[in-house]
């Protein structure tokens, strides 16, 4: 080390670090999900860890200082700004990486499960702050591949609503054609007189 650079503490490179770690997540994840954890047990925490990550998510503990420091890092000053008063007790983020409806619905499930905990103080969602009320409503939503399915099934009813008329039509055909034929032949048969 030159004598003119200035010492790092182990303790300040080792917070900067973890900044750098938080700022990476927060740049991968397309949404974030701020909560207060306490009153969750170790055990608790690690299953609900373990519940994101087939969900591709994955939550981290964080001091609320350096979470602000990444926020600003990552142009979220506007969320450290309206939710100054959100990120004074212990804070957990929750990162999704692909779909942000199974993370959420697996976070609410547990609070259910855990009574109550953890509480949901707030979230961004592709740079937008959102509340604690939007996130659960959002948890309820149906899955990404249920959506394109319902999707896909609104589109192909008319289809099959067209074909089903069409067929109806053509059996109706058929149906007074052989009506006819069964008429005449009946007629046809009879004797003349």
């Amino acid at each position: 080390m030159k004598q003119n650079e200035p010492k790092i503490s182990q303790n300040r490179q080792k917070k900067e670090e973890i900044v750098a770690g938080i700022v990476e997540k927060m740049e991968k994840a397309k949404a974030l999900v701020f909560a207060n954890y306490q009153g969750l047990t170790h055990k608790q925490i690690e299953d609900l860890k373990k519940r994101l990550k087939p969900a591709d998510a994955e939550m981290s503990i964080a001091k609320n200082t350096l979470i602000k420091i990444a926020l600003e890092k990552t142009n979220n000053k506007n969320a450290v700004e309206l939710h100054e008063d959100a990120l004074t007790q212990p804070t957990a983020t929750l990162f999704a990486y692909s779909d942000i409806i199974a993370p959420l619905r697996e976070l609410t499930k547990a609070i259910k499960e855990f009574g109550g905990t953890p509480t949901i103080k707030f979230g961004i969602f592709e740079k937008k702050t959102v509340s604690a009320d939007e996130i659960v409503k959002l948890s309820m939503l149906p899955s990404k591949e249920v959506l394109i399915a319902q999707v896909l099934a609104g589109l192909q009813s008319p289809i099959s609503g067209f074909h089903r008329a069409l067929n109806w039509n053509l059996q109706t055909f058929v149906m007074t054609l052989k009506a006819i034929e069964s008429k005449k032949s009946a007629t046809s048969n009879q004797p003349l007189g």
